[in-house]
């Protein structure tokens, strides 16, 4: 007799006290073969799974009463049960939950498990959800499908899901005693890939056959874009997958593409294997293979890959690119390329052979894993015209930056009082157009924390006295001068220049007259060198000698200085009480300062040697200092006493809030600043005015627009040859001031989000680290052929059916006028407008442009136009430079996800050579 229960209750089952081989053990058996495989079954329909009706929505169980068992009191009576024979593991471990809307069912006469209508069992963190589960004890089966409806359509496919795997087929049917499955239409995802098979064998726990199946990287598995067809297909989950012959389809029409066989491998783990090269063809290098190799898997904290070019006419390139990490402490980057560049063939007049390399070196720190010191790089130096000649660059633009720069530094800071910190680096900087490279290996700087002797030890500082301070700064350097030529050779190590240079500036400063803020300081300064020079005058050559002397030597200087300041506050209001205009008020903040400083002559460490005239009728004397050439230069021998001013100026201005909820007024920034500045050296006989410096910046557009601006005026005039003479330009016929210089530059950026009000944070995707900008004003980061360029598995947008409503769109401008006429030149210096913008044509369409035109010269700057194609799974791109020496097109189409992205062809047009 059964035993009535609500629908929807879970039964929970124990089994570790049973003995018998009664319904339980069945079914805990059954469930345990069948959670270790994938749960898998064929279709039941509502008709033929021979499910017992009942009118009610209660479910149906089994009462347990009915069954035979073995008592445990009776086992314990007997004293004579001892089996020898060690008994086998339990089944199951933990607790089995099973539950059904309809039905929970034991047919005891046909030996069946009926779960019908949302079935469900849970079993450790495994779960099978199914329309219908039927377990047939008689045949050994387990049976899981989907429900028909009174229309005839079926729905609740069976799930099976453990841990991360998913398996969602139609139907399944499996035999708990051979451990073998039959799965129907079945559906899973495997490390990204999509696998779909009609009919699927599970042969046991870790193979899997499947017959014309078909996989994709696609997320629609119901309709993908593309995939791959194959008869056979062996699958073990989480390891590989290996098939037969295969042929591409792509949107259900088959293509000429196949493959004999085909092994795929599985892992969550990073694994070593080949990198696939891309092919293509060059005028003056002919045939290519770019950027093949082999990716070496070191660690879970370590990787590089070795990487290679090859061109028919003998050209190479080979690059390493390395990365490393180790959570919480540090993280870098670490790459190498090497080319040997052939033109043309050996014999004729244009054949040439040359070596360029390029080393980048990133590397930071976390914050947290050492907050008293830390270590930094970022390296980039090369051959100087590694970006202009390179075959193989990520940022393709980047030929136009001029300089290479980097910096290694470890900075630790010594806790106490006071407190000292103290730093070595090495740096670079190299211009590429002048060959010229400056270095320094190492710079070694070391400073104590500001000491107050006279600072109370209860309360703040007040008074002159009270806010006495000094330091201690000191700061070697080993500075090397030289060019890429004799980069790394003997002549580089021979012109290095060592120096330390001591100083220790001691200032206060204290208020006067409630309003004003007096500072005052003095800086004494001691400078090391390490090799001076002798000059004199030889008369026989009649040419001055100069003698080189490696020795210790010092000089030491001391300055004065002090400055009065303060800020003085305007506010214009425009309205009365109760009035409401627009403009309510204007703020004016002024910072007027002046500032005197005094750098005394030091003549004792000058020397003279005498010059006699060509004729012989004169003698010249010559002073020199043994200083020069020293890496921290001579000190100084001109007296000056100046007297500097200074006024900066910041305008706001207060409006009506246009949100009529507002409560207080919008503020506006009219001048984020506008600086005046200027000196008057006492000292000077003549000349002693300096030019009247303006400059200011200030956002327009809200604040979309950036603008900056300066201007040089000269008070004095010039003479004939355009010299400057001590009459003032108003007395020489002229205004009270001369412009000398004047310059102007502007930023802005706009897009559509500007006006939509729901403007984001532009992300970079270009890096600095191949020499390029941040922004694509110079062009965008392309080079279809290396496919790490391109981020993994990017999220696949969803196609929307209406987009007329917005059109993404961006642009971004620069522009720069310099005016020059120190000498009279009255010309415009550089005028030049640059600009890059990108548009959005559709949700998977997008065209971009980076160009600029050069005002003064009349010519388009480096243009780019850039068309890019998102087709799903799949990424299509093409970038083409129309017109310059550089001239050159490249075209990509290849797979998005990192499984599959070896398949890609790409085809580019090389710049053809210039004579």
């Amino acid at each position: 007799m059964a035993i009535q229960k609500p629908s929807h209750t879970f039964t929970k089952i124990h089994l570790k006290a049973l003995r018998t081989n009664n319904f339980y053990i069945l079914f805990a058996l059954s469930f345990t073969v069948f959670i270790n495989t994938s749960g898998f079954a064929q279709d039941i329909p509502n008709s033929g799974g021979k499910v017992p009706t009942n009118k009610s929505n209660d479910s149906v169980t089994v009462n347990v009463n009915n069954l035979e068992k073995i008592e445990l009191s009776e086992i314990g009576q007997d004293s004579t049960l001892q089996d020898s024979v060690i008994p086998k593991p339990e089944l199951l471990s933990a607790t089995v939950t099973y539950k059904a809307k309809d039905y929970q069912s034991f047919n005891n006469k046909e030996q069946k498990l009926y779960l019908y209508n949302e079935a469900e069992v849970y079993y450790e963190d495994m779960e099978l959800k199914a329309g219908i589960i039927v377990i047939d004890y008689s045949k050994n089966e387990v049976y899981a499908g989907r429900i028909k409806d009174s229309l005839g359509n079926y729905s609740q496919n069976p799930s099976f899901k453990q841990g991360d795997n998913l398996v969602e087929p139609d139907s399944i049917r499996f035999n708990f005693k051979t451990e073998k499955a039959l799965i129907f239409n079945s559906k899973t995802e495997q490390q990204g890939m999509q696998i779909y098979a009609p009919i699927t064998k599970k042969e046991n726990d870790s193979v899997v056959f499947l017959s014309k199946g078909r996989f994709t990287t696609s997320t629609n598995i119901e309709n993908p874009e593309y995939y791959f067809q194959a008869n056979k297909i062996k699958l073990v989950p989480n390891k590989k997958i290996v098939v037969g012959l295969t042929n591409m389809v792509i949107a259900d029409v088959p293509t000429p593409i196949g493959l004999p066989f085909g092994f795929f491998p599985l892992t969550k783990k990073q694994t070593s294997g080949v990198l696939i090269p891309s092919f293509g063809e060059q005028s003056s290098r002919g045939y290519f293979l770019q950027n093949g190799g082999y990716y070496f898997a070191i660690s879970d904290y370590l990787d590089l890959a070795v990487l290679g070019d090859y061109y028919t006419n003998g050209s190479y390139g080979l690059r390493f690119e390395s990365n490393y990490a180790v959570r919480y402490k540090f993280a870098g980057d670490f790459g190498f390329r090497y080319e040997n560049l052939i033109s043309s063939e050996r014999g004729f007049p244009d054949y040439s052979k040359t070596t360029i390399y390029n080393i980048r070196w990133s590397h930071s720190q976390d914050v947290k894993s050492s907050p008293n010191s830390r270590f930094s790089a970022s390296v980039n130096l090369g051959s100087s015209k590694y970006y202009q000649t390179s075959i193989n660059q990520v940022n393709s633009p980047s030929f136009l930056n001029n300089t290479m720069a980097s910096s290694v530094s470890y900075s630790k800071t010594f806790q106490g009082e006071p407190q000292v910190n103290m730093s070595v680096a090495a740096t670079h900087s190299q211009n590429t157009n002048t060959e010229s490279i400056n270095m320094t290996l190492p710079t070694i700087q070391a400073s104590v924390s500001r000491i107050y002797p006279f600072e109370p030890k209860i309360g703040s500082k007040k008074g002159i006295i009270e806010n006495i301070n000094f330091q201690y700064n000191i700061r070697g350097e080993n500075r090397i001068d030289t060019t890429d030529s004799l980069f790394f050779k003997k002549e580089m190590w021979d012109d290095a220049k060592m120096g330390v240079n001591h100083s220790i500036p001691l200032t206060t400063n204290f208020k006067v007259l409630k309003y004003l803020s007096l500072s005052a300081g003095t800086n004494y300064s001691e400078t090391w060198a390490f090799e001076t020079v002798n000059k004199y005058y030889n008369e026989e050559d009649k040419t001055v000698i100069t003698e080189v002397n490696n020795g210790f030597a010092a000089y030491r200087t001391y300055n004065f200085n002090a400055s009065i300041g303060t800020t003085l506050y305007g506010m214009f209001n425009f309205e009365k009480e109760g009035e409401d205009k627009k403009i309510k008020a204007l703020r004016h903040v002024m910072r007027p300062s002046i500032s005197y400083t005094i750098n005394p002559s030091f003549d004792q460490y000058y020397n003279t040697y005498e010059v006699v005239s060509a004729d012989g009728t004169t003698i010249e004397e010559v002073e020199y200092s043994k200083f020069e050439g020293s890496l921290y230069g001579s000190p100084n021998q001109n007296f000056s006493n100046t007297v500097g001013f200074s006024l900066g100026n910041n305008i706001e201005m207060k409006v009506r809030d246009k949100d009529s909820a507002a409560t207080e007024p919008r503020k506006i920034k009219l001048l984020d600043n506008l600086n005046f500045n200027a000196g008057y050296n006492i000292a000077a006989d003549s000349l002693n005015w300096s030019d009247l410096r303006i400059t200011g910046s200030t956002q327009l557009l809200k604040d979309k627009m950036s603008v900056n601006f300066g201007a040089s005026l000269n008070p004095y005039a010039l003479d004939n040859n355009n010299n400057l003479i001590n009459t003032w330009n108003v007395d020489n016929g002229g205004s009270i001031f001369r412009l000398t210089s004047a310059n102007v530059t502007m930023n802005y950026t706009i897009s559509n989000s500007t006006f939509t009000g729901r403007e984001t944070e532009e992300s970079q995707a270009e890096t600095l680290r191949s020499g390029g900008r941040a922004d694509d004003l110079f062009g965008r980061s392309q080079d279809f052929a290396n496919s790490s360029f391109y981020e993994d598995d990017e999220e696949e947008k969803t196609p929307s059916d209406l987009y007329t409503t917005v059109i993404p769109w961006s642009l971004r401008l620069a522009y720069a006028v310099n005016y020059t006429n120190a000498r009279r030149e009255d010309e415009i210096s550089s005028h030049s407008l640059m600009f890059s913008g990108d548009v959005e044509l559709s949700p998977r369409w997008k065209v971009g442009a980076s160009s600029g035109y050069d005002f003064k010269n009349k010519g388009f700057s480096y243009t780019s136009l850039r068309f890019e194609r998102d087709l799903l799974s799949w990424r299509m791109s093409f970038n083409w430079i129309p017109f310059s020496d550089r001239s050159s097109w490249n075209f990509f189409i290849g797979i998005k996800s990192n499984l599959l992205k070896d398949l890609k062809y790409d085809k580019r047009r090389q710049p053809d050579k210039q004579f």
